[in-house]
């Protein structure tokens, strides 16, 4: 099949809501994919249908070429999966926490401390999960996620509601897994961290998939002024058409000195959805 995630027409209702209506997506391995949308689009039901928690009503999702609806136990050891709804067990430590996930997947102990390491967790090893911030908390969901080292990792908004420096210590996590040639599905609404992390992104509205591609590729798509905004050293700006008649003025600013910085004035994702769907990612 050629690819570690893939959906031909998945629709899923709940009574008379239709959730997701014909999602069609193609995830390379080694990608990391950003599925955006507001709270509601259908994110979280989509990730429990790839991983065999939910049925859809029609359609087929596969993970590495199954179907998502015969997945094994041998066949589930090779994702992870942090969601908001997976808690930890609070009385227990952290590395109960991780001892009770690798008995469920048969990994051997010596793995535990491995694990606590790679997620900067090793000095937090003996203290109880319901101690933990909530950015810690986060490291070791994504521990647990981790403990059977898979080739496909589902992560649902892994970090909402995180201070920035802590977010962006999950997002060296996630971007050292894909070094390692994992497959990761993201989801979330914050538009910065798909155009951080991500090579391919699809906006989902109401059940539906209204743009894909790479993040830039997208916003170059919505850029109806194709303008250029020249900051110069005086402090003022410029903007010039995008265009080979420009060429002669820019030239111009940058043997003289003038210009400092110079930016294209396409727009982010969030401006991109908010016009396809009259919508704010964040709503």
């Amino acid at each position: 099949m050629g690819y570690s995630i893939m959906t031909d027409g998945i629709t899923k209702s709940f009574g008379e809501n239709k959730v997701l209506d014909g999602i069609e997506l193609k995830i390379s391995g080694g990608e990391i994919f950003g599925l955006l949308g507001p709270s509601g689009a259908g994110k979280t039901t989509l990730i429990k249908i790839l991983t065999g928690q939910l049925r859809q009503d029609s359609g087929a999702a596969f993970i590495g070429g199954i179907d998502s609806r015969r997945l094994s136990g041998e066949d589930r050891r090779r994702f992870g999966i942090t969601m908001d709804n997976f808690g930890v067990y609070e009385r227990l430590s952290c590395y109960e926490n991780l001892k009770v996930t690798a008995g469920i997947y048969g990994v051997g102990k010596a793995e535990i401390g491995k694990v606590l390491g790679k997620v900067g967790l090793s000095d937090a090893a003996k203290t109880p999960a319901g101690k933990l911030s909530k950015g810690m908390t986060v490291r070791l969901k994504l521990a647990r996620a981790f403990m059977s080292d898979p080739d496909i990792l589902f992560l649902d908004e892994p970090t909402s509601g995180l201070d920035p420096v802590s977010a962006d210590g999950i997002h060296r996590l996630i971007l050292s897994e894909k070094e390692r040639g994992k497959t990761i599905f993201l989801t979330t609404h914050t538009m910065a961290e798909a155009e951080k992390l991500c090579d391919n992104t699809a906006l989902l509205n109401e059940g539906r998939i209204v743009e894909y591609g790479a993040p830039e590729a997208i916003c170059r798509r919505y850029d109806h002024q194709r303008m250029l905004k020249i900051h110069l050293t005086d402090g003022t700006d410029i903007e010039l058409p995008h265009s080979r008649n420009s060429a002669g003025t820019i030239a111009e600013l940058i043997g003289s000195g003038r210009a400092e910085t110079i930016h294209t004035t396409e727009p982010d994702l969030e401006t991109v959805f908010m016009e396809l769907t009259g919508k704010e990612l964040s709503a």
